[in-house]
This record gives structure tokens, sequence and C-alpha cells, in this order.
């Protein structure tokens, strides 16, 4: 769950957040950012490999090549990834479809946004896994339109279970006017998501229940508070950026390395 990055905050499933310094983080996550350069960000260059999803338009892919005249008023991140490279790789992986989609087109957009990032997809559904179970935490289903259903919004952060983090929207995202709590798929905080929200789905909307929205808004978040990813110290400083716990951390690093070598 994301919070600002000068304060601690917590999943809505009941984990609670410990503030550490980087160099107690465990050593799966040092092995996560060390696997990220073959990984990162989508490449044409690479289009064999299993991790790296081609372009649409890229040119030694069978894969339809991208439509400009469609993609010229807005970003759909969602349909800049090869199609076959997504349904191959949700079967591998069991990541829904459509969650891998946005996944894998948010770290493409962000080459263009964030040069030399280096955000692989795999860190993306990491980190989407961890936080709503790709979209399905508690009966929720990622609709074809990209938008979760039930919404996803956690506990309040009323400092029971976590350090306390008062309203900072009136209620307006997470319908809670006296405490904060982390809501969608990728679950941000409102306060968070008012200064990185992003449209991923290019419809003209910045809306945190959209798959598409929410993964750019992760990615973006994610290379501002990281720079360059494929450094092992930069991947654990965005990741703890998202939730600062040793066990967030490590789960992230091994759900991303999983995906990172999954055939």
């Amino acid at each position: 769950m994301t919070g600002r990055r000068s304060s601690t905050s917590r999943r809505g499933t009941g984990m609670l957040a410990a503030t550490v310094g980087l160099a107690t983080l465990g050593c799966l996550a040092v092995a996560a950012a060390i696997l990220s350069p073959a990984l990162s960000a989508p490449s044409a260059s690479t289009p064999g490999e299993s991790s790296t999803p081609p372009r649409s338009a890229a040119p030694s892919t069978p894969a339809p090549t991208r439509n400009t005249a469609k993609h010229d008023a807005a970003v759909r991140v969602s349909e800049l990834a090869d199609p076959s490279w997504i349904d191959r790789v949700a079967s591998s992986t069991s990541i829904p479809a459509r969650a891998l989609a946005a996944y894998a087109g948010a770290a493409i957009a962000v080459e263009a946004t964030h040069p030399g990032c280096g955000l692989g997809w795999n860190t993306l559904a990491a980190i989407g896994l961890v936080e709503s179970e790709h979209g399905t935490m508690n009966g929720s289903v990622i609709g074809r339109n990209g938008i979760a259903v039930p919404r996803i919004i956690g506990i309040p952060l009323d400092g029971t279970e976590t350090l306390a983090v008062p309203d900072t929207d009136a209620g307006r995202l997470d319908g809670d006017p006296r405490w904060d709590r982390a809501v969608g798929p990728m679950q941000f905080l409102p306060e968070t998501w008012d200064e990185f929200g992003r449209d991923g789905s290019g419809d003209g909307r910045v809306d945190i229940h959209h798959i598409d929205d929410a993964a750019l808004t992760a990615a973006a978040y994610l290379c501002a508070s990281g720079g360059d990813l494929t450094e092992a110290a930069n991947w654990i400083a965005a990741i703890t950026a998202y939730n600062p716990s040793v066990e967030y951390n490590n789960r992230v690093a091994r759900a991303a390395t999983a995906y990172a070598t999954t055939p």
C-alpha cells in the first residue's frame, strides 16, 4: 500500500508495517533487483525472452503494429504489449490477463515518461499480487473494462493495527471522513493518489479503481521513488516507499523473482 514517501503505511489486509533501514532488508529484495536488468522495461530488442513483453509495434514480432491514430490522443496502457505475450504469460503465471496487460503496458509507458527507470513488469505484477491478489481480493474481479468490482477499500488506518493516518480527502475516495484507507487494486492512500494519479486507460479520467490507471500510477510512483530500478539499492528504496516493511519488501521480491523466471 502506498503512503507518502515520508510516512509509514500499511496494506488493507492486516499486516503491520515496520519502518526499516535499507541495510536490514532481506537478500530476496536484492535478488529481484539484480535480476531486473534482463526484465526491466519491455524491449522490442528482446522479443523472445519470456520475461520481456514485446511492444505491439516491435518489428521482429508477429504482433499487430500500433495503431498510431488510435493512440495519438491518450495512452491506453492495456494495448501497449503484444496480446500473444499477454496470453502466454498469463497462462504460465496465473495472473489474470486483464491485470497483466495493465502491468506490462505501464512498464512500457514509463520508458517515455521516466527514461532510465528500468521498471520491470514483474515488479508491478508482484505488487499487484501482494496488495490485492491482482484485483481479486475479497471477491472483487477486474472486468474487461479494467474496473475492480466490488471496489477494493482497506480498513481504516486508525492506529489500532497501524499508525494512525487521519483523513486527507474528506472521504472522497475511501468513503471515510475520519481516517484514510488504502483504495483500489494497487492500494493507494488518497493523498498519494491525489499527487501521483495517472490516466492509463485513455478515457480522460483518473480512476483509482481502474487497473490501467492504478498500474500506471504505481509505475510513476516507483520510478519517482527509486530512480534507476535496475540498481538493487534503488529497487529496495522504491518498494520501501510503497510500504516500509521488511516482510512486504521480501514478499514483493519473491513474487517478482518468480514471475521473472516463469517460462
